[in-house]
């Protein structure tokens, strides 16, 4: 699996972190290789079964190499929460150190990284008859009346919230309705942070070459079958609103096969949503002030796993 040049430290998670089309995946394989590791993925959507050339998966023979956490874990109608996917993560990570490997997390979807990291709140399973009705009065009576209801049962987590976040209304009031707790009090009871220290490494490229190869994965995807992809998902009743299908790639291509928009505007909205994606992820990560950047350009996945490895050994 590894030559383990670098002896795994038991005690430190390694992170390699950046935006989408950073080379993440190959550099966290090499460095694998280096210091005996395995990858945890912490990818939002690499976690859900069947969408795979639309969330640029590892391949067959990429997963064989060394091994791999959180992918193809769920169904694609099961949604994970970042609190959810926290637990998972810590619990990979964890099995990994008792085996004395490295663990590797490796993904560019900061707030699931974060949860991982630094521990986020997993929200308790909600009653199916809980979220039906809620989403109805939702319908019905507007997020400014379920905002209303919110600040009675649960001041803290309204406070600054307006009714256009109606999602972070909902799972409030879900909780709430569910728990009979407010979700502010249980986010104090249930929040644990890891046991373990994480060394964070970001993957830094100048811009034109990272949009040159935004461009390139999308023709490659389409290429690979991204709407032959989609077609099936839809053939087999998956509904498009899905939240593991609200993702970059797959809405536009969903929108291009219910014949919405033409191929053209859809290559173009993919690459365009893919950059906008890109800028966006760079704006979170570089509030992290504890990531360590490494310069990529023109280097290859070996070299920057290299550059990371000596820093792990040294620290």
């Amino acid at each position: 699996m590894a030559d383990g040049r670098v002896a795994a430290r038991r005690d430190i998670v390694i992170a390699v972190v950046g935006p989408t089309c950073s080379g993440k995946t190959r550099i966290g394989i090499e460095l694998a290789k280096l210091v005996g590791g395995e990858i945890v993925s912490a990818d939002s959507r690499q976690i859900y079964r069947l969408i795979n050339i639309g969330t640029a998966k590892p391949t067959a023979r990429e997963l064989r190499e060394v091994p791999h956490h959180l992918v193809d874990l769920v169904p694609l109608d099961e949604e994970v929460s970042a609190g959810r996917f926290g637990k998972l993560a810590r619990d990979a990570v964890a099995g990994i150190l008792a085996r004395k490997h490295a663990p590797i997390l490796v993904g560019g979807s900061g707030l699931y990284l974060r949860a991982a990291i630094d521990g986020l709140f997993d929200a308790p399973e909600i009653e199916p008859e809980v979220r039906l009705e809620l989403r109805s009065r939702l319908k019905t009576e507007g997020a400014a009346r379920l905002l209303e209801e919110l600040k009675k049962v649960d001041p803290a987590a309204a406070k600054g919230l307006i009714p256009q976040n109606y999602k972070r209304i909902l799972r409030a009031l879900e909780v709430y309705h569910s728990t009979g707790k407010p979700i502010s009090v249980l986010r104090a009871e249930l929040t644990q942070a890891p046991s373990f220290e994480t060394l964070q490494f970001g993957i830094l490229l100048e811009r034109k070459e990272l949009y040159g190869r935004i461009e390139r994965r999308v023709d490659d995807m389409i290429a690979a079958g991204l709407i032959e992809e989609v077609k099936e998902l839809l053939r087999r009743g998956f509904d498009p609103g899905l939240n593991a299908l609200q993702t970059v790639g797959y809405k536009e291509a969903i929108a291009y096969v219910r014949g919405e928009i033409r191929f053209e505007d859809m290559v173009d909205l993919i690459k365009t949503n893919t950059r906008r994606y890109a800028k966006r992820q760079m704006t979170w990560f570089r509030k992290d002030t504890r990531i360590i950047w490494v310069n990529a350009d023109g280097k290859t996945a070996g070299d920057v796993a290299e550059k990371i490895a000596g820093v792990f050994a040294g620290s």
